[in-house]
């Protein structure tokens, strides 16, 4: 897992051509002006989910998993925490399903705040649990997919 503000997306470049995409793909776009929905990149190896979305508290909410893709979760508008911890021995709640590349786990999670202009990258097998907040929030998000 990765967390920074997207004025330092160059500092990720060496991470791969799917990521360094996906970050330029943030920089040099309107982001407010991305209609809702997905939007192709590079075919299904890059693509960009946009939405918008009220936080919800954590108890009501669990871990997801994808083994297929990077997760490159930037933050336009809005505030949220996101839980995070290892793979380890956790709950799964929902078995993993290959063509939607996710698993569903329960467990204790270590949560960071990411407000408009910062960035996450979740790794596969990394666990992490976005949209949470105590107080109820708008968030307009948009989460870059990356082909491992």
């Amino acid at each position: 897992m990765i967390i920074d503000c997207i004025d330092k997306y160059e500092l990720y470049q060496g991470l791969g051509d799917g990521v360094s995409k996906a970050l330029e793909f943030l920089v040099s776009h309107d982001l407010e002006a991305l209609s809702i929905g997905k939007h192709e990149i590079d075919g299904q190896c890059v693509y960009a989910l946009v939405s918008e979305y009220e936080t919800k508290p954590a108890d009501s909410s669990f871990f997801e998993r994808h083994e297929l893709y990077v997760d490159v979760q930037y933050v336009v508008r809005g505030e949220e925490s996101i839980g995070y911890a290892p793979l380890q021995d956790q709950v799964v709640v929902k078995p993993y399903h290959e063509e939607h590349d996710y698993a569903l786990h329960s467990g204790n999670a270590s949560f960071v705040n990411l407000c408009g202009g910062m960035f996450a990258i979740f790794f596969p097998g990394d666990l992490h649990m976005p949209g949470i907040s105590d107080v109820p929030g708008s968030v307009r998000k948009i989460v870059v997919k990356v082909k491992a």
